[in-house]
């Protein structure tokens, strides 16, 4: 018998909140892996992120973080395989809030190049 897979959840445009938004990106894994994704030009796996930080983040760990993005309406996941490939929804988001994807991108690559400078 096949597995059936419970279908992935993602936001209608109408009901994406700042508030959803600021939530997910308050954590600063969720921030990176959103940055990582925004800044790629192609669809991203969830394990490319394994190794954002110093350490490696345990798969449940990803998987939560993915979907709090999810939620956030800030990607969407799409199963191929075994894998979830992941892309961001800023320019959706963007009609909806317009510039604040971009504000908060730019402020996240400033940011990280500010801390690379210290060291």
């Amino acid at each position: 018998m096949k597995e059936i897979m419970k279908p992935i959840f993602h936001p209608p445009l109408d009901a994406i909140t700042l508030e959803g938004i600021f939530h997910a990106l308050s954590d600063p894994v969720r921030a990176a892996i959103f940055a990582g994704i925004a800044f790629s030009e192609c669809a991203q796996n969830c394990t490319v992120f394994s190794q954002i930080t110093d350490r490696t983040i345990p798969k449940s760990t990803l998987s939560q973080h993915f979907k709090a993005l999810r939620e956030a309406g800030l990607i969407r996941s799409e199963r191929q395989g075994v894998e979830m490939h992941n892309v961001s929804r800023h320019e959706e988001v963007e009609e909806r809030f317009p510039g604040l994807i971009h504000a908060i991108l730019t402020s996240y690559k400033k940011q990280m190049e500010e801390q690379a400078a210290r060291g």
